[in-house]
């Protein structure tokens, strides 16, 4: 596994762009919301540590993760942010659902990023049971959404 030996919530402050001037957008899947809700913290938490202002931090709800293409779509559209976080989870269950929700998510957000001039960071976790998405989302392998957070900062500060 690609975070066995990595911490998602460690980051080297020093080299992080301050975010004070920034405006994140973040879209938040409702559906594993346990796990969604440790991911918005995560996220929230990282980037108010890098400078960002609580009043430019603007929080979506959508049903599912499939549904974040458009929420992150909507968002880009009347927010004027400088970088949209889409958060959500999708664990593995006995069918192919699975499957046709994590790609077409992929491939959505990939869109928006192909199609529009403001990053959009994928931070929907894509595990096989429960207990991975608790472990990226605050548990043993720390927080997916502070890493994306950081990468949020990264892109909307890119050249």
């Amino acid at each position: 596994m690609a975070t066995v030996n990595k911490n998602l919530s460690t980051y080297d402050k020093s080299a992080i762009p301050n975010a004070k001037e920034l405006r994140f957008g973040i879209v938040v899947s409702e559906w594993n919301s346990d796990i969604t809700e440790g991911l918005y913290s995560g996220a929230l938490e990282a980037l108010l540590d890098c400078g960002a202002i609580q009043s430019n931090i603007i929080k979506w709800d959508v049903p599912g993760s499939f549904e974040l293409t458009y929420g992150c779509k909507k968002m880009l559209a009347t927010q004027n942010v400088d970088a949209v976080i889409a958060i959500g989870s999708v664990i593995q269950g006995e069918t192919k659902h699975f499957d046709f929700v994590c790609s077409a998510t992929a491939q959505g957000i990939k869109d928006l990023n192909v199609q529009t001039d403001t990053p959009v960071i994928f931070c929907v976790l894509t595990d096989n049971t429960m207990q991975q998405a608790i472990d990226r989302s605050g548990g043993k392998h720390g927080n997916k959404g502070a890493e994306a957070a950081i990468a949020a900062i990264k892109m909307a500060t890119l050249g």
